[in-house]
């Protein structure tokens, strides 16, 4: 099959960026957020609700079939696409949040006790540390943090420290959502395995960005939304590897996660349904396989070279710029760049930008203790994905300059 080499191509395919955003045409570069969609995606949404539309897993007339169908071939679509040794440990969520507060509710519940710990990153997305909160607030757990350095770089000198008896899980980004940098988790992997912990990896920006192959990886968790990986809203995954699944008690009870229910006691349904409770997104789980599908028919070597071309301008360019400090340098990273600029708030340079039709985010990232690491209340981040173009990148650093005198 031939493979997508042409960046025309590749936007062809995706409507919303034919769109002008205050006379100007659209310059989205917020991918980080939320990637917007591919036609053969939001085709099988609308189709779905028109027509094939039947609860899945509950009745044997046509659209259920259908629609439990396109629902299960998605689960076997992930699964590939992870490379994951079996299908029921993919388990369909609302998204990484969603992901990660199972595991933390679940896996605490079970494994966790008063004077153990669970290890995070300086550098975690508020949906990987209130999860961990939560659930060591209600067991009498420690919650520990592995720094980052200037850079941005975790202190890897201090996880073997960290990594001591009482920690009982590891939960950290494969690359963070402010950084941009690839985290060295197989290291920290190999460490925690070592110790007999597993670890739990936030995919939310790295499965968009990298190949990804959770047995070559040893995760024992690995977790991502949808709607960053060119898919619906309100969908997500969680891989875990069965022998811990099994172990893990449900975290949400009701329809089709059980497998008798009685007065004096309830069965549960076998995975991947014991976490998969109620009605679960199904037109959206559905076509998640379709945003799978058009990562697949991607030339990865075209579309790796797109992003290297990107990445090294926008370093080389935002390092010019007077006043711009870069946050996360000095390694390998992906198309995500988080920046301040001295003097200039980030909301106001967001909304002058706006206005030259270039979607940008502004404001703590959902990350405020990483924030505070760094001594600031706000950033501005510009994220690519695999339509945005280098001559975007251009007119994004003119851009810049421009807003920049504009608020000097």
């Amino acid at each position: 099959m031939n493979k997508t080499a042409d960046i025309n191509d590749i936007r062809k395919l995706f409507p919303a960026l034919e769109q002008s955003v205050n006379s100007k045409k659209l310059v989205y570069l917020d991918n980080g957020a939320t990637a917007q969609k591919p036609q053969q995606v939001t085709d099988l949404v609308n189709l779905m609700n028109s027509g094939i539309n039947g609860n899945i897993h509950r009745a044997v007339h046509e659209l259920s079939s259908k629609t439990t169908e396109l629902y299960e071939n998605s689960r076997e679509e992930v699964m590939l696409f992870l490379n994951a040794a079996h299908r029921e440990e993919i388990i369909f969520t609302s998204g990484t949040t969603a992901a990660i507060n199972l595991v933390a509710a679940s896996f605490g519940d079970k494994f966790l006790k008063r004077g153990d710990a669970v290890l995070i990153s300086e550098a975690e997305h508020h949906s990987n540390i209130v999860p961990w909160q939560l659930i060591c607030e209600k067991k009498g757990a420690l919650l520990k943090v592995l720094p980052v350095d200037d850079c941005g770089h975790w202190r890897m000198d201090m996880l073997d420290a960290l990594l001591d008896e009482n920690v009982k899980i590891v939960s950290v980004s494969h690359v963070s959502n402010v950084l941009g940098l690839i985290n060295p988790v197989e290291e920290l992997i190999s460490m925690a395995h070592s110790r007999g912990i597993p670890v739990m990896v936030d995919g939310a920006q790295s499965v968009v960005h990298l190949n990804i192959d959770v047995q070559k990886m040893d995760c024992d968790f690995f977790v991502f939304s949808g709607h960053k990986l060119y898919g619906p809203t309100g969908t997500g995954v969680l891989y875990g590897k069965r022998e811990l699944l099994e172990e893990m008690p449900p975290w949400m009870g009701g329809g089709d996660m059980v497998e008798t229910v009685t007065f004096e006691k309830t069965t549960y349904a076998p995975l991947p349904l014991k976490f998969e409770a109620g009605t679960p997104n199904f037109i959206g789980a559905a076509a998640l396989a379709r945003a799978v599908m058009f990562v697949n028919s991607l030339d990865k070597e075209f579309t790796q070279k797109q992003e290297h071309a990107v990445v090294n301008f926008m370093v080389e360019e935002l390092s010019k710029i007077e006043g711009l400090k870069l946050y996360g340098t000095q390694g390998d990273r992906i198309s995500l760049f988080s920046f301040t600029i001295d003097g200039v708030h980030p909301a106001d340079l967001a909304m002058i930008m706006d206005k030259m039709g270039i979607a940008l985010r502004s404001g703590q990232m959902c990350a405020e203790p990483l924030m505070r690491r760094y001594g600031v209340e706000a950033m501005l981040r510009a994220s690519f994905a695999v339509y945005n173009t280098l001559e975007e990148a251009e007119y994004f650093i003119t851009s810049l300059k421009r807003a920049i005198k504009m608020l000097s």
